[in-house]
């Protein structure tokens, strides 16, 4: 869908967070983000570089716009794919490249005259791209190995939504339908870091995971003292992926829809799209 200005594709917009999460702002004592990297930054593969392209595209490069291909569109327009705050975004180029049009180009039929391109140039190549992010993070596995759907999601131990989408899930997990893969990261309270480490650092993370959501109610894992170098490392790298994916808080869900694209959710999955997201039961 078309936006009423530049900058609300290509500023780093926040997904919208709703009921159902949990804001990494809950509580003004928690640790403060560490820094994100821009759109830019996060695309080492990305082709031509600023300066390649005609100047109405350098100038949205310049706003945030990593470009990953180009493509032929009607009446003389030329298409550029790209990604701007995590979303897939079409270009068109005036063919005097003076002027660019940012949304969808659509033809007498109401078809988007961009979808196929935009599918092959952006949204294949990014999920792979998130899903390679999401398979080099730190995360506890909860569910058979052999699971054949696997479900990220970035998990706060004091987090009520993650709670609650671990204990709806029970049914898929256990009967090997599903492998959760949980992103700890410490967001909410000023304990949530020290409940990760302590998760992390166990013999076996996944049933001190298990213990912490079966005890939520009574506080749930003990939090470690202090927390050790090479958690705090991975904590602050899983807490920048979740921000570069989008994600202002907790849960934030990844899967693969049919089309084996990458499909996200910010909180917990709400009536029968908690079945879309986790699959048949």
């Amino acid at each position: 869908m078309a936006r009423k200005t530049i900058q609300s594709w290509l500023l780093l917009a926040p997904i919208l967070l709703l009921a159902s999460a949990c804001s990494d702002a809950v509580e003004s004592g928690a640790r403060p983000a560490p820094a994100q990297p821009s759109a830019n930054a996060a695309a080492p593969d990305a082709g031509k570089k600023t300066g390649d392209y005609p100047a109405p595209i350098q100038a949205l490069e310049a706003q945030g716009l990593e470009v990953l291909g180009t493509f032929k569109a009607p009446s003389g327009l030329t298409g550029y794919a790209g990604i701007a705050g995590g979303n897939p975004v079409s270009i068109y180029l005036t063919g005097d490249g003076s002027h660019a049009l940012i949304g969808t180009l659509v033809d007498a039929q109401g078809n988007d005259a961009g979808a196929d391109a935009m599918r092959d140039l952006v949204v294949k190549p990014m999920s792979e791209r998130i899903w390679k992010k999401l398979d080099n993070a730190t995360w506890v596995q909860d569910g058979k190995t052999d699971a054949p759907r696997v479900i990220y999601t970035f998990t706060d131990a004091n987090c009520p939504y993650c709670h609650s989408f671990w204990e709806a899930a029970r049914p898929w997990v256990d009967s090997g339908k599903v492998q959760l893969r949980h992103v700890m990261v410490g967001v909410i309270r000023q304990d949530s870091a020290n409940k990760a480490a302590a998760i992390l650092k166990a013999p076996s993370p996944g049933n001190a995971l298990a213990d912490n959501e079966r005890n939520q109610s009574s506080g749930g894992i003990k939090p470690m003292a202090a927390i050790p170098a090479d958690v705090r490392t991975q904590l602050d790298s899983n807490e920048r992926l979740m921000l570069e994916l989008g994600f202002q808080g907790t849960p934030g869900i990844l899967f693969h829809d049919e089309q084996g694209n990458v499909q996200r959710r910010s909180g917990m999955p709400q009536g029968n799209d908690l079945n879309v997201v986790l699959g048949p039961r």
